[in-house]
């Protein structure tokens, strides 16, 4: 029957779970240790995207997002007023423009990830033995393997 999924086994959740968990609790600890300096979370969220991809149209930034595309024209104008975005034509087609973080933009970004990098490198150092992270590197390979289509 189109739409069903076999039984998972009781090992398969309870991990399901315990990932879920784990990684809930790091992303709220990289959220303590950043400065938004008031962005709101939408604001935060297209301006990582924008730090990690480099450059796209509001209407790839909405579908990343995973909102309609005039939900983000707010976002977008609020991050220009701050100048931490630049916009220039699409050479590919002049109806669109492309979004950029702005040397302000880049700034805050690169800083933040610094910030949050730093603090997990601290506390992989301090708190995991060498065997610990050699399984660390490991189970980041599976990982990697669980977020491909």
């Amino acid at each position: 029957m189109a739409g069903t999924h076999p039984a998972t086994d009781e090992s398969a959740t309870r991990t399901a779970r315990e990932l879920r968990t784990a990684f809930g609790r790091l992303y709220r600890r990289f959220k303590e240790l950043s400065d938004n300096q008031g962005l709101t979370p939408s604001q935060a969220s297209i301006l990582s995207r924008l730090g990690k991809e480099g450059e796209a149209s509001a209407s790839d930034l909405a579908a990343a997002e995973r909102v309609k595309p005039q939900a983000v024209v707010p976002t977008l104008a609020a991050l220009e007023e701050r100048a931490l975005i630049q916009r220039r034509p699409d050479p590919g087609d002049k109806r669109r423009q492309l979004i950029s973080l702005s040397q302000s933009g880049k700034a805050m970004f690169e800083g933040a990830q610094q910030e949050g990098d730093e603090w997990l490198a601290r506390a992989i150092q301090e708190r995991l033995s060498t065997a610990e992270r050699k399984t660390l590197t490991e189970a980041l390979t599976l990982i990697e393997r669980l977020t491909k289509p």
